[in-house]
């Protein structure tokens, strides 16, 4: 099995068990470093871009899914992602910005097209999403 149908896999796990979580094998201690090695220029394969969440909803039947729209500046996108379990009031994310890879390929998870992913940081106890430490255009690339 090549790395890409191991991440494609692994992608699908994930998304299946509805956690967002994606280390790809990753320890969740952070001295720890992954197995997985990529290039420079696989990693510079990945568009990532600042968004800014404007709706935020449950996803119907799904204990750890929210359904995001993120406006990307010249777009808005829907984002499911599997971050609800650590929001008491998910709509304190409205009008937040974080980073998001916009250039995976769509997948539908419970019946929603997902056109990203949003980034975050997870070791096991503590969740925090990544985000700005000053205001920017909705679309600013993450270099």
């Amino acid at each position: 099995m090549n790395e890409e149908n191991k991440v494609e896999n692994k992608v699908d796990e994930v998304v299946e068990e509805g956690v967002s979580d994606v280390s790809l094998g990753a320890s969740d201690t952070p001295t720890e470093t992954s197995a997985t090695e990529v290039t420079f220029e696989e990693f510079a394969k990945l568009e990532i871009k600042i968004g800014t969440i404007k709706t935020v909803e449950v996803v119907e039947g799904a204990d750890k899914l929210l359904r995001l729209e993120v406006d990307f500046g010249t777009e808005e996108r829907q984002i499911v992602s599997g971050i609800r379990e650590y929001f008491i009031d998910p709509q304190e994310l409205v009008g937040k910005q974080n980073p998001f890879i916009t250039n995976l390929k769509p997948r539908v998870i419970r019946g929603l097209e997902s056109q990203g992913m949003i980034l975050a940081a997870h070791n096991g106890e503590d969740f925090a999403l990544l985000d700005p430490n000053v205001p920017l255009p909705a679309g600013t690339i993450v270099r």
